[in-house]
């Protein structure tokens, strides 16, 4: 009986599922709408942001839907807030006229707008501005968004403020003018970071960083690392947005090393999600072009796997493991819009050096001595006068083990010698066997001679234990033997 009762519960849910769904598609824009407020208003009143959450999900049905039909938006502007409201007026005028008349509510009737409801019908606003590419309505109508962030404080518009606060950056960086949103956005963080809004002091922190580079501002935007801490328990999509940033300035600082911990974090981090496949395919760019100024050849199921497409990676990979500068410039050049589009062609510019450098490697392993004309030659230098100070510089930086005969103009690479015929094993080995053996000597010694504070704790426990038993014998003396055995 109970296993016939689980099975109808099964199909019934089974069945309803796609039912919700299609509803949720045909319910008209305004009435979404209105359910919207009222996920709000159990998020006002329950202190729970998970209502929020679903707001988002449903975000972007609703971004389509006003998009095609704005004036039912404003519909709903006028059936909720008053006349007397102050961003009534803020929210109509960015809006397409009302073809019929629309009964008003009066503030006798109404209950007062939660700031929720306000924040979000602000956020509606300006989505509809923003796919309508309205970029001066848009940049008005931000300053109203900032004013209203900047007068309320409920920990219930945490997340409706950081999403607000990226669509002001975001319409800022489309109209060109970075530098003056930047103010508000460090007021933004300040205020964020003493209320502990953890969710807006995360946006904000990487939105001043893309502000930063974008307008190649590198020193800023490391202070800004510095002097910050990003949120331990921000979502993940800031949390990658964040590690990709900081990859970048430290790639432009020459810490390689860093960049590629921080970009390989981005990687791990980013959703895995089709939304994120974007963000994926820039990110594995940049860690390609790391991995290749840290001297290392990216495996080549990085380059097959559904990202998009990375030949242009592909092929400066190549020419960078083949040591070609004639084919390391052609590609550079063929793809030169491509880097420019993402940010990345200063960053394959330095790849130069390396190419030289491998090309030089491959040369050494192949001869024993060779004219600086040749390697000219070979590699496509511009002169021997380079030739030769590019060899110098990769011998002194360790690439190869060899000289260079600056009057007769050649290089020649230096013998290998047998290791194992010298004294050097045995001295490492002596070495190590010494370092084994004070290491056992000092463990024992600190077994068999406790410390200074460990004697000062054993004199102490002494002492006190000679004071409880001088103390019961003069007990007993005095007959007062009861008060020490209660």
């Amino acid at each position: 009986m109970s296993a016939q009762k689980d099975v109808e519960m099964k199909d019934a849910g089974a069945d309803t599922k796609p039912d919700a769904t299609n509803t949720l598609e045909e319910i008209p824009l305004a009435q979404e709408i209105e359910l919207t407020f009222g996920l709000l208003h159990k998020a006002a009143a329950n202190f729970d942001n998970r209502y929020v959450s679903k707001v988002f999900r449903d975000l972007g049905a609703v971004r389509r839907k006003i998009a095609a039909d704005p004036a039912s938006l404003a519909a709903v502007i006028v059936k909720t807030f008053p006349e007397s409201h102050a961003n009534r007026a803020a929210f109509l005028q960015h809006l397409p006229p009302l073809e019929g008349p629309i009964e008003s509510v009066t503030d006798e009737l109404k209950d007062p707008v939660l700031p929720e409801i306000s924040a979000y019908v602000h956020l509606l606003v300006q989505i509809y501005l923003l796919d309508t590419k309205q970029w001066e309505h848009l940049a008005d109508f931000n300053a109203s968004v900032v004013a209203f962030l900047s007068a309320h404080d409920r920990r219930t518009l945490d997340f409706l403020q950081a999403k607000l606060w990226f669509y002001v950056a975001r319409a800022a960086e489309l109209r060109g003018d970075l530098l003056s949103v930047r103010p508000a956005l460090t007021n933004a963080l300040r205020s964020a970071s003493l209320r502990h809004d953890d969710e807006t002091t995360a946006s904000v922190i990487t939105l001043l960083l893309r502000n930063y580079l974008l307008s190649h501002d590198i020193s800023q935007a490391a202070n800004l690392c510095e002097k910050t801490t990003f949120p331990a328990n921000a979502g993940n999509a800031l949390t990658a947005r964040y590690y990709y940033y900081l990859a970048r300035i430290n790639t432009v600082q020459l810490d390689y090393t860093t960049a590629h911990e921080c970009v390989i974090a981005a990687i791990r981090k980013a959703p895995q999600t089709a939304l994120a496949r974007g963000f994926v395919q820039e990110a594995t760019k940049l860690n390609v072009i790391i991995e290749l100024l840290m001297g290392d050849i990216p495996e080549l199921s990085v380059f097959k796997g559904a990202l998009g497409s990375l030949e242009p990676y592909f092929l400066i990979t190549k020419a960078v493991r083949l040591g070609d500068l004639k084919f390391f410039s052609e590609v550079l050049k063929k793809y030169e819009t491509a880097f420019v589009k993402d940010n990345n062609f200063t960053l394959v510019s330095r790849l130069h050096q390396n190419v030289i450098k491998t090309g030089i490697r491959i040369i050494s392993l192949s001869y024993a001595k060779i004219l600086l004309k040749d390697i000219c030659i070979k590699l496509h230098l511009d002169s021997e006068e380079a030739t030769e100070y590019i060899v110098s510089k990769a011998i002194r930086d360790g690439v190869i083990e060899a000289s260079v005969d600056h009057q007769h103009g050649f290089m020649k690479l230096k013998e290998l010698l047998d290791v194992y015929s010298t004294k050097q094993p045995q001295e490492d080995f002596d070495q190590r066997i010494r370092f084994c053996l004070s290491l056992h000597t000092d463990s024992v010694k600190a077994m068999r001679y406790p410390t200074d504070d460990n004697k000062n704790d054993v004199n102490r426990n002494q002492l006190e234990g000679l004071e409880d038993e001088m103390g019961l014998l003069q007990a007993i003396e005095d007959g007062e033997l009861d008060d020490f055995m209660d």
